[in-house]
């Protein structure tokens, strides 16, 4: 059984920064690729940012430029560094594991931008 846990979700004002992170652990097998998603209330879930195993990186549009994600191998997880937050980027964060047979998913941790 595999477990993914988010933490860093918190209430910030705009313009503030948040790290999130991700770890996994138990059986996995052969990560590929960690990353995150979001989704906020009434709309699709939508990528914030992946990195692969060898380091390479993605991001959504409304992200570049203000998030950093990095990862720890030795550690399975991974991490996302939100700076100059907007209220647009309220939303429940999920962290997405995905390795060569499996995807898994976190339960998520909410990040709320308001003054």
């Amino acid at each position: 059984q595999v477990q993914v846990v988010e933490s860093g979700g918190a209430l910030v004002q705009p313009g503030g920064s948040l790290r999130l992170s991700c770890a996994a652990s138990g059986r996995v097998r052969s990560i590929v690729v960690m990353g995150w998603y979001r989704q906020a209330p009434g709309k699709e879930r939508e990528k914030v940012a992946t990195i692969s195993r060898s380091g390479a990186i993605t991001y959504g549009d409304s992200v570049k430029g203000r998030f950093t994600i990095s990862g720890d191998n030795a550690k399975n997880s991974v991490y996302l560094q939100m700076n100059s937050l907007k209220p647009d980027d309220t939303a429940v964060y999920y962290c997405l594991v995905v390795g060569t047979f499996e995807t898994y998913w976190g339960q998520g941790t909410q990040v709320t931008v308001s003054s």
